[in-house]
């Protein structure tokens, strides 16, 4: 299995200062997945998986995104307008992409092929959070696990976590997995590997506690699953 994180970071480099932001918005999910960095973090070091991760605020350049998306690089997100990238012109967009998005992408390729010429093709897992609220609307799922086309391994995921009756996961929740370019889409749909995307709603990871909690949870359902001949079965 590898480890994904698009959003592990609220980091930006310091020649591009702080976009013309206040400080406040780099503490909200505009910039990054709020507890995830640590939670994959934690699970990697429990299980012995390889991961990835961003080093990088979304709000640079978000690399769940693909190429000719529009909401790549953002100008306003969730109301707040990114003055750093309003008057972005197309050399600065293809520096953003040359040195940060690609060479992010370029580390998850090689995580990959180095594990298919080992002859053990991984499942992807990769890990983001969500605001327990959305326009207005509550989101009341505790995870959510997001799927296109293929959705075996999201569902070993969402019926282990299901057993739990004190969890409510979702299933394409709290949005529809699928989104052309995304990171799913370029390294696990297009070469026909198992994934899923896991969103644990922030407020459940947003301190030490929360993300110990988490990590257990997901360590022991993947621990299952490897026993269980769960995760080999999805690749042979």
């Amino acid at each position: 299995m590898l480890l994904i994180c698009d959003h592990a970071r609220n980091a930006l480099p310091a020649a591009y200062g702080d976009l013309g932001l206040p400080a406040s918005d780099f503490d909200r999910h505009i910039a990054y997945d709020i507890g995830v960095e640590a939670v994959v973090n934690g699970l990697s070091a429990r299980l012995g998986l390889p991961a990835v991760l961003s080093c990088f605020s979304r709000l640079l350049i978000d690399p769940n995104r693909g190429v000719n998306d529009p909401t790549l690089i953002m100008q306003l997100s969730d109301g707040a307008v990114v003055p750093g990238n309003r008057d972005m012109d197309e050399a600065e967009r293809k520096f953003r992409l040359s040195h940060f998005y690609q060479p992010y992408h370029h580390a998850i390729d090689a995580e990959i092929d180095a594990a298919i010429a080992e002859g053990s093709p991984p499942v992807l897992l990769s890990v983001h959070s969500f605001t327990p609220a959305w326009k207005g609307l509550a989101r009341p799922w505790h995870a959510g696990f997001l799927w296109e086309d293929d959705r075996r391994c999201s569902d070993l995921f969402i019926q282990a976590l299901s057993a739990d009756p004190n969890l409510m996961v979702g299933d394409n929740e709290p949005y529809a997995g699928g989104l052309a370019g995304d990171t799913m889409n370029m390294h696990a749909v297009r070469r026909g590997l198992p994934h899923t995307l896991l969103e644990i709603r922030q407020d459940l990871i947003s301190d030490d506690q929360g993300i110990s909690q988490w990590i257990e949870l997901l360590a022991s359902a993947i621990e299952a699953m490897i026993g269980n001949n769960q995760i080999k079965d999805l690749v042979s």
